[in-house]
């Protein structure tokens, strides 16, 4: 059975409103997803014993758990690789020194579990976006495994069971396993597709930190600003915020300066943080003013990714 491929594109939120604090710990949200068309890849096939491989250019991000001795039906890894960023001078390679650990093996755990409980699966991660960032990796990474596994055995996309595993994983990623525009309300996972601004011109720009979503949510000011208003999704967007951005900001200040460049740029119609940070989007209405734009992020040393929206 040939092997499946299937994206993990970045995930940004539009727009981010915390309403109020759960008593399970969660918050209540009401969020605008939307996904950019590139981001990480997941690749899976069916093997003798389970596997996990990391590649890209973030993949020393993500280190293997040495400690953890493999389990009876996982491969042993390679010597664990460092820690290390996109400006590596070349991508990393690794295999996971136990299957547990990471967001898509739990994933398959519980794919297998559900619906294949004797399979065995190989599975490859090029991990191109930056960890602990607010797009949405791991998140997406998870539903792009669940996608491929159910690719693999014949289960329909829209099988309910795969969004309860999904919403088992995290707030997130329900809404990158629907991979597509949605109002995320509730703790995220209620969602309700939306249409607008598909191919619009999307810039990343990511200044090199990462940003604990715990302590973004813990520095919070527990105030509820109001809803998403009603209206075209661009609207919409605009007349929202990002209720974590300030306590982001506490955090980490260099996101300022990445706001102040976007907020600056010639064609920019919106210009935003995603999700707990520290990645902040901008959408032009050039793919010509994105790039420009994208030039003087780089030109700080800044990671960028110019894309679009799905």
């Amino acid at each position: 059975m040939p092997a499946i491929t299937e994206p993990a594109p970045a995930k940004i939120n539009l727009a981010l409103h915390v309403r109020r604090r759960r008593p399970d710990g969660y918050h209540d949200l009401e969020t605008l997803f939307a996904f950019a068309t590139e981001g990480d890849v997941v690749t899976v096939e069916p093997a003798q014993t389970n596997s996990f491989t990391i590649t890209g250019p973030f993949a020393a991000a993500l280190l293997p758990v040495e400690s953890i001795a493999p389990t009876p039906n996982t491969t042993p890894a390679k010597a664990g690789a460092q820690l290390g960023t996109a400006n590596d001078e070349a991508p990393r390679s690794f295999s996971a020194a136990s299957w547990h650990g990471n967001l898509v093996t739990a994933a398959a755990d519980a794919f297998t579990t559900a619906f294949a409980p004797e399979a065995y699966h190989a599975i490859t991660l090029e991990k191109h976006l930056p960890i602990a960032s607010g797009i949405g990796g791991g998140s997406a990474d998870a539903a792009a495994t669940l996608r491929a596994l159910a690719r693999l055995h014949g289960i329909a996309p829209t099988d309910p069971r795969l969004h309860d595993i999904a919403a088992k994983l995290g707030a997130d990623v329900p809404a990158c396993l629907a991979n597509r525009t949605t109002l995320g309300t509730g703790k995220g996972d209620t969602l309700t597709t939306l249409e607008g601004l598909s191919g619009t011109p999307l810039l990343l720009v990511n200044p090199g930190v990462a940003v604990s979503t715990a302590a973004v949510f813990k520095t919070w000011d527990g105030h509820d600003r109001g809803p998403i208003p009603e209206g075209n999704l661009l609207d919409r967007a605009k007349a929202g915020r990002n209720d974590l951005e300030p306590p982001a900001l506490a955090l980490a200040p260099v996101i300022a300066e990445v706001r102040t460049l976007l907020d600056a740029a010639q064609g920019v119609l919106l210009s935003r943080m995603s999700g707990s940070g520290a990645t902040c989007f901008a959408l032009f209405e050039t793919p010509e003013a994105r790039n420009t734009a994208a030039t003087a992020a780089q030109a700080k040393g800044w990671w960028t990714l110019a894309t679009k929206l799905a």
